[in-house]
């Protein structure tokens, strides 16, 4: 049976407060007035769920959070006498009505007023006015209003609506000559005839019909224009006047533009797919600079901790592990670390370590979590060599992991029986146990010793990941980048107070999940997230994007690489903004302009491409809502970008050292 008080609480607490409604009387209404009464029959279930619904003369019941956020914007408070242009369901009148002293509203469509006025009774609403008629003329007879809220479309802010409005009254209305491309405007009366705008950002909402909108045949009238004061500038053009333009990667001056982060002990950098060059070859060149001229030496990146390991004994010209036959990064996604612009940036890490003393090197660590075999391999190596007693333990102890090592996904299955707890039980055990050993250890191979206690922290943490990832959720996902973020602060502890760091992963991963549909919708937090609350301003988190292009992905998860087309950006999206600023590459620092800062706070569609990209479905696969200026500190654009190119036979390199560990 449906807990619809229940649901209720939860859609104002994660739906509507979580992002960014804070106005304690528009909570409580939404809290008190009964959602799923204003839907049609059957549509019950889904009142409380973050979406517009369809209800008759196809019209629709906007998402709880454009309500929330229309009446936020439009600024009612007790006393105030409000007009509703597009009545609807009757809704955000019954909303507004739990706040102000009157609310009139007026709706076209005759059907739709009788049934909302019929809601109104039922619930006891007795200070909501109903009428049918052409909303775009207002209501003079009950003129002046404090504010007016226009739930539909115009070509502009009808005039006779801006003239009923009181002196500090405000109008709400999506604006807009294209349907796909309306903006939100906030119009408010500063004197007898003088107005201001606002304009905040991308919205779609049905056509507003009527003698100053829009034309049943789609045409607009003259008199629907907005008055004659200055509307402000787009925010593309903002954009653009912010905008950086970057260098090529391999000008010395492409990476002097990430001075400013210099100072911070730990620089996040995003991508927003994982399989696009110009993405890498970016990090590469800031990385570069912090290791070069700003005293970094911990390259931290979305990578399984064992396969990294070989990567970073490469660049730190020590001698590869010896016994495990097996190249680094062969499991799917490969070309996601082997490819032509990794392999650069490594090659540089080795050129660049060769005359510096072990302790000033930079290193290659991973952070990842899934390399549960391979971290097993890695742990027993170590202890083969320096505890060989140690190592017959460890083996009878992992051994209740072997079945599921080549599969481990498959391990979840095995939480449905009591078995798994013994086997959880005994990695904990091998954990602590190598970790007390630390001072013997070290004096015997102190090198290893943070790659061993690593391993066999990973090995903990994928135990429990796996076995929680057969019942899904946000939980899973918190586990991963929880020891992702904990893996770091090992690296850093073991670096010292001085150690710095820069950390390649996703933009999911980088971009402060409080301030996108990760946090507020699915419980999910990511190190970006972790990283600032525990390290505050000495963490910079800088994302990146693009608006077309092509890209390395595969359709389906272990599927092969192809070379897909990337769909040119949303219409309502970051990226289309970035894109429209006909800025080609450029670094939009966040913190620099409060004016676009503030512009850009509005939450809107950002594009996430992972190692899957479906264009087919890009908008329900591949999009999700944030807030960017909140997100991150800093945002790489490059317009148009190409797929990275994975490492092959034709890569093949004579007279490399033999630790070359892309050996093909």
């Amino acid at each position: 049976m449906l807990d619809l008080p229940r649901a209720r609480d939860r859609m104002v607490n994660i739906h509507v407060g979580r992002r960014g409604i804070h106005d304690r009387e528009i909570l409580q209404a939404m809290r008190e007035v009964p959602r799923e009464a204003f839907v049609e029959p059957g549509f019950e279930e889904f009142a409380y769920e973050d979406t517009p619904l369809p209800i008759a003369d196809g019209q629709t019941i906007s998402q709880p959070y454009i309500v929330a956020f229309m009446i936020e914007m439009a600024d009612v408070k007790p006393g105030d006498h409000v007009l509703e242009i597009g009545t609807g369901s009757g809704y955000a009148a019954a909303v507004m009505s739990r706040i102000v002293e009157q609310v009139y509203t007026i709706e076209r469509h005759p059907g739709l007023a009788e049934t909302a006025k019929r809601r109104f009774e039922k619930l006891g609403y007795q200070n909501i006015e109903v009428r049918t008629g052409d909303g775009t003329k207002g209501w003079p007879q009950a003129a002046p209003f404090d504010a007016i809220v226009v739930t539909a479309s115009g070509p502009g802010a009808p005039l006779a609506l801006q003239e009923q409005l009181d002196v500090g009254g405000r109008l709400v209305i999506p604006v807009g000559d294209d349907p796909d491309l309306q903006r939100l405007l906030k119009v408010t009366r500063t004197g007898a005839a003088t107005y201001s705008e606002e304009d905040f950002g991308g919205v779609r909402f049905v056509p507003l019909i009527g003698e100053q909108g829009w034309s049943e045949n789609g045409t607009a009238t003259d008199v629907g224009r907005p008055l004659r004061h200055p509307h402000p500038i787009s925010l593309p053009d903002m954009i653009a006047a912010a905008a950086e333009p970057l260098p090529d990667f391999d000008d010395p001056a492409f990476g002097a533009l990430f001075d400013r982060f210099a100072d911070r002990r730990i620089v996040l950098l995003g991508e927003a797919s994982h399989g696009t060059s110009e993405f890498y070859r970016a990090r590469a060149a800031i990385t570069r600079r912090l290791i070069e001229r700003h005293g970094f030496t911990i390259v931290a990146v979305e990578a399984d901790w064992p396969d990294a390991a070989a990567i970073d004994r490469y660049v730190r010209h020590r001698r590869p592990r010896t016994g495990t036959g097996v190249a680094p990064f062969q499991r799917f996604p490969t070309w996601m670390w082997r490819n032509t612009d990794v392999a650069a940036f490594t090659d540089w890490m080795r050129r660049h370590n060769e005359k510096l003393e072990p302790s000033a090197q930079a290193g290659f660590y991973g952070l990842d979590i899934y390399n549960m075999s391979g971290s097993i391999g890695a742990v027993l190596d170590y202890l083969d060599r320096v505890d060989p007693q140690a190592a017959k333990i460890a083996r009878e102890r992992y051994g209740c992991l072997t079945p599921w090592q080549h599969e481990p996904s498959t391990y979840g299955r095995a939480v449905l029986t009591a078995g798994y707890q013994k086997c959880e039980k005994a990695v904990l055990e091998q954990c602590r146990d190598l970790l007390a050993k630390q001072l013997e250890y070290a004096k015997r191979d102190g090198t290893d010793f943070l790659d061993a206690s690593q391993n066999a922290r990973l090995i903990a943490s994928a135990e429990h990941y796996y076995r929680i990832m057969y019942y899904g959720g946000a939980e899973s996902w918190n586990l991963r980048d929880t020891h992702m973020f904990e893996t770091l602060e090992h690296l850093l502890h073991a670096g010292g107070p001085n150690a710095k760091a820069v950390v390649w992963a996703h933009n999911s991963h980088i971009g402060d999940a409080r301030f996108t549909e990760m946090g507020v919708v699915r419980d999910e937090l990511n190190i970006g997230q972790l990283c600032r609350q525990r390290f505050g301003d000495e963490a910079a988190l800088i994302g990146m994007g693009t608006h077309s292009g092509t890209v390395a992905a595969a359709s389906d998860w272990d599927g092969k690489m192809e070379v897909k087309q990337i769909r040119a950006s949303h219409a309502d999206s970051y990226e289309r903004l970035c894109h429209d600023s006909l800025v080609s590459r450029f670094l939009l620092d966040l913190g620099r302009d409060t004016t676009l800062r503030e512009r850009l706070l509005e939450r809107r569609l950002e594009r996430f491409i992972g190692v899957i990209y479906r264009p087919e479905t890009e908008l329900g696969s591949h999009y999700a809502d944030a807030s960017l200026p909140r997100q991150f500190d800093a945002f790489l654009w490059f317009d148009k970008t190409a797929a990275v190119t994975p490492l092959g036979p034709e890569h093949a390199r004579t007279g490399v050292p033999d630790t070359y560990p892309f050996g093909l």
